[in-house]
């Protein structure tokens, strides 16, 4: 494990995801799930940007990543490979939290991810994940006309190999998993940041008109714990 003591504000870190999605959960999610000098870990945690955020929370926290290129905070940090089959088994847990923000779809197998996660939890820890909604009114449009996958395509990270697609997810990665699904927000909550703004409000009401809960939003916020 590696201590990296080169800065401790987070804004001068950049954050490696989508604008807003750091405050967001902080706002909705992890200020009401953190436990007060417990433990957490922040997995693909990029610049460190999650991870100081966590400790202002009163969490005792480490981050883990492929390499520490870019990691910034003055945090414990572990080089890992999130996609080892067993990488649950290199960290010091069980966690009272486990964050993966834009992680899952970069990895090669997400049901094997998930189950790590399970392992890196306590009976009655949490875990925090987002990724990509490809179920999104957008995303759906685009599959549509064009056949590929809104901010999976060519226009998109190219690093995104894995699309977690909402029937999968809930139906089979989960369960498999030994994972239960507690809480989904949509991010945005409302709209898209993703889409050129004079679009954003047709898929709006677009999604408002049709069936179900997966049509705003570009991002899925998973809140889970550990199932039977």
């Amino acid at each position: 494990m590696l201590m990296h003591p080169r800065t401790s504000s987070v804004v001068e870190l950049q954050e490696q995801t989508i604008e807003g999605l750091h405050d967001f959960l902080m706002a909705t999610v992890l200020s009401r799930y953190a436990v007060q000098g417990g433990q957490a870990i922040d997995l693909g945690a990029g610049s460190g940007a999650l991870a100081l955020r966590l400790r202002m929370l009163g969490l005792d926290v480490v981050a883990a990543d492929i390499n520490a290129e870019g990691f910034r905070a003055d945090v414990p940090f572990t080089p890992l490979s999130l996609n080892g089959q067993d990488f649950a088994s290199r960290l010091k847990g069980p966690f009272d939290l486990v964050t993966a923000v834009e992680v899952i779809e970069h990895l090669e197998s997400p049901v094997g991810f998930l189950r790590n996660v399970r392992r890196l939890l306590k009976p009655r820890g949490v875990a925090v994940i987002t990724t990509p909604n490809v179920d999104s009114a957008p995303a759906r449009l685009k599959f549509f006309l064009y056949g590929t996958l809104r901010l999976m395509d060519e226009r998109g990270d190219r690093t995104h190999i894995s699309p977690i697609f909402w029937d999968m997810l809930t139906r089979q990665y989960l369960p498999r998993a030994g994972l239960n699904l507690v809480e989904h927000h949509p991010y945005p909550p409302r709209g898209y940041k993703a889409t050129r703004r004079h679009y954003a409000w047709v898929f709006s009401i677009l999604a408002g008109l049709l069936p179900g809960d997966t049509l705003l939003g570009d991002n899925h916020v998973l809140v889970l714990r550990p199932g039977a």
